[in-house]
């Protein structure tokens, strides 16, 4: 045999093992399909789901525009039908909006599209249902990226359906709890160090315990003090006073652990102001005092007044309140705080406090007047979403801050679970005298 018949023969066969193996390893993911999917979905997604996936959007992409009336005639009509009966020459293709690389997650994907002249994001937010409907997906969100471009954001499955905890990857970070999953499938996480302030509102049976209990649960750990006000006489935060550095169940004691808090920070920034550094972070570990987070329950009870006493108490505590959330973030001290019902009626105070509050969480609400208070100053698309949720979607939430707003839903941590947490964790209660003095 000649050397250039071998090599013929051998460029004949080496195809077709290639094809062999590619068949072999095609044939192995969907035989293991279901029982992947069902154990590492995640897996499953990128390596047969993506995919499929990509090829159906690509498939779709120009008669979905021309669909939802996205598309735009290259020249106008009356020149297209006048070539068709000049030349009978088939109609110009019209332009469609070229979309980019479409990119996984870790339960969908998305693409960013740039608009055509005389678009906007609105036209392709109304056609978001169609784009669900034709790629088979749960859902579509499409926002703004930038001038000119939009983000199609694409849900396979509905990630808010049940939220499962995610396993904890070494040791977590100070101040940083995953408390759930966002619509787009990833870690719900509130990170007190970048969004030190947040609101939390929700009518009875929404969500809004089951979320303190998931915070208090990935906070216990933590090397941090938690301090809870409860002006309800103490029966939703006394679950984790095993846990807690100091706790009020009334007004009283709740202006005077909050006036103990301000001189608390006023001494912190006397430290850092003879250290020469901006806040406590800028301090040595042996030198930087615990961090302090304050979690206040149903804030309305601090200021609702039936009495000239009581005026004057709501007031106290109102300006100590925002006194901490103006000072607080610098110096080591983190509000969360709390309430069934917040709205202006309560006093210029709440209104004030809600401004310091960067950081918003709104369950169903049984007023629309408290999701405006939550999120109309920061996003009006975020507050329809929320005035939205039903009575059946218990743990959804609309969560908002100045980087934009997302759905997402807290993970089922029960009062049974939240008492078993505190009572594991109650050796790390930081003792701080002056806070247990004032809250008796």
């Amino acid at each position: 045999m000649t050397l250039a018949s071998s090599t013929s023969s051998a460029g004949t066969v080496w195809p077709s093992w290639v094809l062999v193996v590619a068949a072999v390893l095609v044939s192995g993911l969907l035989l293991a399909g279901p029982a992947l999917r069902r154990r590492y979905p995640v897996a499953w997604w990128l390596l047969l789901g993506f995919p499929v996936m990509v090829v159906q959007v690509v498939r779709t992409w120009r008669p979905l525009m021309a669909g939802c009336g996205l598309a735009v005639s290259r020249r106008p009509a009356l020149t297209v039908v006048s070539g068709l009966v000049g030349n009978g020459a088939p109609p110009p293709q019209p332009r469609v909006p070229r979309h980019g690389l479409i990119r996984p997650t870790g339960g969908g994907f998305w693409l960013l599209v740039r608009l055509l002249p005389g678009q906007v994001p609105e036209d392709f937010v109304k056609a978001g249902p169609a784009m669900a409907e034709d790629w088979q997906v749960h859902g579509v969100r499409v926002t703004s990226w930038r001038p000119g471009v939009v983000r199609i954001a694409a849900s396979v499955a509905d990630p808010l359906a049940a939220p499962r905890l995610p396993k904890q990857r070494g040791p977590a970070q100070l101040l940083r709890v995953a408390v759930g999953v966002l619509e787009t499938g990833a870690a719900w996480v509130i990170d007190l160090r970048r969004v030190p302030h947040w609101l939390i509102v929700g009518a009875t049976r929404s969500g809004k315990s089951t979320l303190i209990n998931a915070l208090v649960a990935g906070l216990a750990p933590q090397p941090v003090a938690l301090v809870g006000i409860d002006c309800k006489g103490g029966m939703e935060l006394s679950l984790y006073e095993p846990r807690l550095s100091a706790l009020a169940t009334n007004r009283e004691q709740a202006v005077r652990l909050l006036a103990a808090l301000v001189d608390l920070t006023l001494d912190r920034m006397t430290v850092c102001r003879a250290a020469r550094v901006r806040n406590i972070w800028g301090l040595s570990e042996t030198e930087r005092p615990v961090p302090v987070v304050v979690i206040v329950d149903e804030i309305a009870e601090l200021f609702l007044v039936a009495s000239r006493n009581e005026k004057d108490e709501a007031h106290a505590a109102g300006t100590a309140l925002i006194r901490l959330a103006q000072l607080g973030a610098a110096l080591g001290v983190f509000l969360v705080v709390a309430g069934q019902r917040v709205g202006s009626d309560l006093g210029p105070g709440v209104t004030a406090l809600r401004a310091q509050l960067g950081g918003r969480v709104c369950h169903r609400v049984a007023d629309p007047g408290t999701a405006e208070m939550a999120l109309g100053d920061l996003n009006p698309d975020a507050l329809k979403a929320a005035q939205a949720i039903t009575p059946e979607q218990a743990g959804m939430a609309v969560l908002a801050s100045g980087d934009g707003w997302e759905r997402a839903r807290s993970h089922l941590v029960t009062e049974a679970d939240a008492e078993v947490i505190a009572a594991e964790y109650a050796h790390l209660a930081p003792v701080l005298p002056e806070l247990l003095t004032a809250a008796k």
